[in-house]
């Protein structure tokens, strides 16, 4: 599990801005900003920029979602860090006065998750994936949990604590889907990893016709693979586009009303990874000498291939070395 979880992380550590001078009191709510944008009746998301976390940007970088019911609020995704945590919970409550009753993690990557102690202390009962055990009870889990002490100080500090979800979603069946219904409203919450994370969830309202699709999809920007099974992450999205929904949230980037465009993108640009590196693997060419002749022309464009593609074509080139293919 640390592979699949550090390699990445540990890279994009050393960008991130060092420490602030005080950390902010346990109730102070982030800065950034932060507007929730309206999909479908009740259905909710905010968007994080497309950065690299660090202590100027608070660790916005990724989306949360919410769905507004009769009977309560579904948060998916808690966000990377308490205040920001705050702040959306701050946002909810300008947009109605129902209680927070369920967070859906849709997978533990940091910048997904520190913030999921706010809801907890508000109440809510968070959901997520059994398969996410491993890396909760993993030195990876608890060194990227200091490292994220440090650099995204004062946002993530000693107060901020990894949260284990009070239900966790496909036993005894790892693939079954749940469905959630509160105030009339229905969720369905389909495990789709192993893709990004062994973990991964999707969240689909089929009567609004709204998709979450967590990490999933990185719109209009390049993903960050680490050393995901790209192979298994690419058959995923195939199923995405079986939902045929008409709006998709991604884990970062706006949100999609052309989901097979967007998919597309995100699926092809693992593929050319698997393409090209593969390639490589097979005919035994060195990693450097593989990147440079390869024609990057159509990603070069998107928001952090400079600090993403290098180290996602290395992955995928180790990956497809030890795969024979």
């Amino acid at each position: 599990m640390v592979s699949r979880r550090c390699v990445l992380c540990r890279g994009a550590a050393a960008l991130l801005l060092g420490p602030a001078s005080a950390a902010p009191a346990e109730t102070e709510v982030a800065t950034i900003e932060m507007r929730p944008v309206q999909l479908a009746e009740g259905a909710w998301f905010v968007q994080g920029e497309a950065a690299l976390g660090s202590a100027a940007n608070q660790n916005f970088i990724s989306n949360a979602g919410f769905v507004v019911t009769p009977a309560g609020v579904v948060v998916i995704d808690a966000l990377g860090s308490p205040p920001l945590a705050r702040r959306l919970l701050a946002e909810i409550r300008r947009i109605t006065p129902q209680p927070i009753r369920y967070v859906i993690a849709t997978h533990y990557h940091a910048d997904h998750i520190y913030g999921l102690q706010v809801f907890k202390q508000a109440g809510a009962t968070i959901l997520a994936h059994t398969a996410a055990r491993e890396y909760l009870a993993s030195d990876a889990a608890r060194q990227r949990l200091a490292a994220s002490r440090q650099d995204l100080f004062p946002w993530v500090d000693e107060n901020t604590r990894l949260v284990e979800p009070d239900r966790w979603l496909g036993v005894p069946d790892p693939k079954a889907d749940t469905t959630l219904e509160l105030g009339g409203v229905r969720l369905l919450i389909r495990p789709v990893g192993p893709a990004h994370t062994p973990e991964d969830l999707v969240v689909y309202l089929p009567d609004r016709g709204v998709l979450y699709g967590g990490d999933l999809l990185f719109r209009g920007r390049i993903p960050f693979v680490g050393q995901a099974d790209s192979r298994a992450w690419i058959e995923a999205l195939d199923r995405l586009l079986s939902l045929k929904p008409k709006v998709l949230v991604p884990g970062h980037g706006a949100a999609s009303t052309d989901p097979v465009a967007d998919i597309t993108l995100t699926r092809d640009y693992l593929q050319y990874l698997r393409d090209r590196m593969g390639a490589a693997a097979r005919e035994m060419e060195p990693f450097e000498e593989a990147y440079a002749r390869t024609d990057w022309s159509r990603f070069a464009g998107l928001p952090l291939f400079q600090a993403a593609n290098r180290i996602n074509a290395y992955n995928t080139y180790l990956l497809m070395e030890h795969q024979g293919r």
